[in-house]
């Protein structure tokens, strides 16, 4: 078995991992570079493979840094199945075919603005390739063996991280290899924690947070003073938040503020339809996370959703203390952007970041304090308090990584991936200290054999 690291390397963004046997081709992840300049560019390089060679497709979960290339796959001529949970091609339906309309719109913004270097701006895909794609996605339950072909299975367990979430346990004619996915936290006030894998050969780890732990705050009082401080000031919270996992998480936190009264009883304003449809998802999967049906219901009515244009333009003129939740998570796009635009400038605002920001994104620039921030082609001055409240992050920390490797019987090799180098290279040499095993973490296109 050979593996070809595709993306996931130095950076938390385009995951993407070949696996080569016995004349067959598995890609595990399709992910979207995302963040800096030089990683996006990678969307538009020819793979080193041609996508008609590829067999298959196997998917860890739904976001957009593990799935969003595949439209973009199948319109380079990948025809094969795109295997996944169920959940995740439920999530899948609503997120790559937004992802497909926000790259047009934002072309076509582009265009008409004329603040793009190309001419036209094109979009890496489009809604309708999204829905050629979704069309190829075949479900896998959770915890059966799934044989593809002569020479080859794998083994899908709940990671925890959002609905859907696997690590990937892929077995061949000699061997095995464990993929981590995405892994949630133990402790999270959504999902279930990442259930026990079975050992393989090798394991790929992710390392997001390979180099930190999580702050040990009281999530609930750290979001109600965020709330009312900016209340207190008459100003309006803007949350940058990705569409799944956490603007629902997001909601069932307000909700339960507001239910005990320690935030005012002050407008919510859901302006993602598309995170609004995901809410309604986990009412369908009530296994997989900590909600009851009740406390799922209660999420969804929380907040006012926001579906036209029309209506998420009047959001940002409010003249009230409000909350706005709206995609993406990082500000690299969407409708949060107009709504910065608004209220940065003004110093009795916030905008408030729920979780990591990858480097080169606007969320990272503004977390780190930068003055003013360049959207759609102009420079917004940032007078608003900026807060990043990383304790409502979906991601295992250092020591919950470690407790997950710690689980597994002793493999022959581990490469650590898809975290910024700091942290792969912390979370490195943090498993040769305790463990020591055979650890690396290889650099993007890099290939060997397993």
């Amino acid at each position: 078995m050979r593996i070809q690291f595709l993306g996931g390397t130095g950076t938390v963004t385009g995951s993407k991992y070949l696996l080569e046997h016995a004349g067959r081709r598995l890609l595990v992840d399709c992910g979207l570079f995302q963040g800096v300049k030089q990683l996006r560019l990678r969307n538009w390089q020819p793979l080193p493979v041609e996508a008609a060679d590829i067999d298959a497709v196997l998917l860890t979960h739904a976001h957009l840094d593990h799935s969003g290339f595949v439209p973009r796959l199948v319109r380079l001529g990948f025809k094969g199945p795109v295997y996944c949970t169920e959940a995740t091609r439920e999530l899948c339906k609503l997120l790559l075919t937004d992802s497909g309309r926000l790259q047009e719109e934002q072309a076509d913004f582009a265009n008409r603005h004329g603040h793009s270097r190309h001419k036209p701006a094109l979009p890496i895909y489009t809604e309708q390739d999204a829905r050629d794609a979704l069309a190829r996605f075949e479900t896998v339950p959770f915890g059966e063996e799934h044989v593809p072909w002569p020479g080859w299975s794998w083994r899908l367990t709940r990671a925890g991280h959002i609905l859907g979430a696997a690590s990937v346990r892929v077995a061949w004619t000699g061997g095995t290899v464990l993929f981590s996915g995405d892994l949630g936290r133990s402790d999270d006030l959504l999902m279930r924690p990442p259930e026990a894998s079975q050992g393989a050969d090798v394991v790929i780890v992710e390392s997001t947070y390979g180099d930190r732990l999580h702050r040990d705050v009281d999530t609930l009082a750290a979001l109600a003073a965020v709330v009312n401080r900016t209340a207190a000031r008459g100003g309006v919270v803007v949350i940058p938040s990705f569409a799944v996992g956490r603007a629902q998480t997001l909601l069932h936190c307000i909700h339960l503020l507001k239910q005990t009264h320690r935030i005012p009883d002050m407008p919510v304003y859901l302006n993602s339809p598309m995170a609004a449809d995901v809410t309604r998802v986990y009412r369908h999967h009530l296994d997989e996370h900590c909600l009851s049906a009740e406390q799922c219901t209660a999420m969804c009515r929380e907040a006012t959703i926001v579906n036209t244009m029309e209506e998420s333009k009047r959001l940002n003129t409010l003249p009230f203390p409000s909350i706005i939740v709206s995609a993406s998570g990082m500000a690299t796009g969407g409708r949060v952007l107009h709504h910065i635009k608004a209220y940065a400038p003004n110093a009795r605002n916030t905008i408030l970041f729920a979780g990591f920001q990858a480097a080169g994104t606007r969320g990272a620039a503004l977390v780190g304090g930068a003055k003013e921030v360049k959207i759609h082609g102009e420079y917004v001055p940032v007078r608003a308090e900026v807060v990043n409240l990383d304790t409502l992050s979906a991601h295992a920390d250092r020591a919950q990584l470690l407790d997950w490797l710690s689980a597994l019987p002793a493999p022959r090799r581990v490469f650590v991936t898809h975290g910024e180098p700091v942290a792969a290279d912390a979370l490195r040499l943090a498993i040769e200290e305790r463990h020591g095993w055979q650890v690396a973490v290889p650099d993007y296109l890099e290939s060997c054999e397993l």
